[in-house]
């Protein structure tokens, strides 16, 4: 492995990760409704979730979900109704709860959120088997294999970290969260469209 190939890998990586798309919607939700720790942990379940994907590509998994069309569309079904799922949820968000916004979204929810808005994409895999196929050969060894996954991991986690860092600002978080049934609404919205766009053909990630 080059030096040049593998900033290949994270420049690609790195416009993935950024590209607008399911995950950056969870990931901003999860931040607004619930402060910078719940929107850490989200960054935190989806980085791991990209590096397990990344391995399956390696491993020959994700060919496999890829080249078994009743398993990909399976997959991607599972995905759009998740997605569906926690729109509505969004859309019953309801004015006027008592219950604290940290209580109303659980660390819980932004780990499950986090990792199965990847997990449940097998777009995904495309992504990576498109990626990897230029840049693996049968002369990489393992300790390559793993790092070009590492790279992916770590860029994809580091980048949503830096976007649950930076919504999480005090100096305006406050505001948001001032109006978090409709942001919850509105995310709702978002993830809803994202999950019919996914079905008709768009985002990897």
């Amino acid at each position: 492995m080059t030096i040049a190939i593998w900033l290949t890998v994270v420049s690609i990586c790195l416009l993935g990760a950024m590209s607008p798309g399911p995950s950056l919607a969870v990931v901003l939700k999860q931040t607004i409704s619930g402060g910078r720790r719940n929107g850490i942990i989200a960054a935190v379940t989806h980085g791991l979730g990209i590096g397990l994907y990344a391995l399956l590509c390696i491993s020959g998994i994700a060919f496999l979900i890829t080249n078994t069309p009743w398993l990909f569309k399976a997959l991607q079904w599972a995905g759009a109704a998740y997605l569906v799922w926690i729109g509505i949820k969004g859309l019953r968000a309801k004015a006027g709860a008592s219950a604290p916004l940290e209580a109303q979204a659980t660390t819980g929810s932004a780990a499950r959120d986090g990792f199965l808005v990847v997990f449940l994409n097998p777009k995904v895999a495309v992504f990576f088997i498109a990626l990897f196929s230029q840049v693996i050969g049968s002369e990489t060894s393992w300790i390559e294999k793993l790092a070009y996954a590492a790279t992916a991991m770590f860029i994809d986690m580091g980048w949503y970290l830096v976007v649950a860092w930076g919504f999480s600002n005090q100096r305006w978080l406050g505001h948001l969260q001032e109006h978090v049934v409709w942001m919850e609404r509105l995310f709702g919205i978002i993830l809803i469209a994202l999950a019919l766009r996914i079905l008709t053909g768009g985002f990897a990630g």
